[in-house]
């Protein structure tokens, strides 16, 4: 069976450990952004006209679906999924100063 998908911090050699702080400010930030974005996305995917407030659907199923979505959202934002925060960090990255040699 495969466990559940966590995200980790950079380990001290990978490339993400070697960014500056600017850089890590800025990747830190797209996560964030992705992960409101997913948010959205799946509390507008299950926001249904059909939905009735029943036993089975009432208010604690519905506060567990928005903890479950919330906590998917920050793994797939950390972990590069759908790769949003990556085009975002990217495309922002290069209002950044440039990297002066040391």
């Amino acid at each position: 069976m495969i466990g559940p998908v966590t995200p980790s911090a950079a380990p001290a050699g990978s490339p993400a450990a070697a960014l500056s702080p600017e850089r890590r400010e800025l990747r830190e930030a797209a996560q964030g952004f992705e992960a409101i974005m997913l948010r959205r996305i799946l509390e507008s995917a299950r926001s249904s006209p059909f939905a009735a407030d029943t036993p089975l659907t009432g208010g604690g199923l519905q506060q567990f679906t928005a903890m479950r979505d919330e906590h998917f959202a920050e793994i797939a934002s950390q972990t590069g999924t759908l790769g949003f925060a990556r085009s975002i960090e990217e495309q922002l990255a290069q209002s950044l100063p440039a990297k002066r040699p040391e």
